[in-house]
């Protein structure tokens, strides 16, 4: 339990408990390990644990239909998933697969209300942070839903250097195993779009790519790239 206690401490959700608190939410916690492209939990299975990431990535995802593949969001170290969390006793909403090895802690759903329930210094703290995180997937949806593709492949990689990535010389890396086609199932349009998007980028010496990370040689240029490419329509 002692060993749990630091990483909780660096859990957004439990930002601002106590170590004794901490150490009441870790005596709960299970740890579990998942390979590369293994599958956490599916989609519509009975919801029985919240996740947290101690290393690792993790993929959620939904498959519409037709067999296309929608990323709802990439989670790294200290994210927890998935978003719905221990409020709400639906089945998992989306898919978990760990993009590369990844560790977590589970904690069941069932002990933790009985936590919240004896001791509610705890519950307070924990629905002031979701509350956060409710109004983040709240700008997210407005991203999709009102914004063209541009602004949306711009403001997915600025969400993503915001939150997984590292300043260097001036420019934000991100080391993600992140796809064309990952980039345009989180904008909701196709890899030929994505493709044509970040090949302009590129020529323009804002951003360069690989499979293995992104640099973002100008976040500012960026910022302004698609509202400039809308002026010339």
């Amino acid at each position: 339990m002692s060993q749990l206690v630091p990483l909780l401490r660096n859990v957004p959700l439990f930002l601002d408990l106590t170590d004794e608190e901490l150490e009441r939410i870790a005596s709960i916690a299970i740890p579990r390990s998942y390979p590369k492209k293994s599958l956490i939990f599916a989609e519509g299975s009975p919801r029985e644990a919240v996740y947290f990431i101690v290393d690792g990535l993790v993929k959620a995802f939904k498959v519409d239909a037709n067999g296309h593949e929608q990323i709802v969001s990439l989670l790294a170290k200290g994210d927890m998933f998935p978003h719905t969390g221990f409020f709400d006793q639906s089945p998992y909403p989306a898919n978990a697969e760990a993009v590369k090895p990844t560790r977590v802690f589970a904690i069941p759903i069932q002990s933790f209300e009985q936590l919240l329930l004896s001791t509610p210094t705890i519950a307070v703290k924990v629905l002031r942070v979701l509350g956060a995180k409710i109004r983040e997937l709240q700008e997210k949806l407005q991203e999709l839903t009102y914004q063209d593709v541009r602004h949306r492949i711009c403001a997915i990689l600025l969400r993503l250097a915001e939150t997984h990535g590292t300043t260097q010389d001036g420019t934000v890396v991100l080391r993600l195993p992140v796809t064309h086609q990952d980039l345009a199932s989180m904008a909701g349009t196709t890899r030929e779009s994505v493709n044509r998007m970040l090949n302009d980028l590129r020529r323009q010496r804002i951003l360069e790519m690989n499979r293995n990370h992104i640099v973002l040689k100008d976040v500012e240029a960026l910022k302004s790239w698609a509202d400039e490419w809308r002026k010339k329509r």
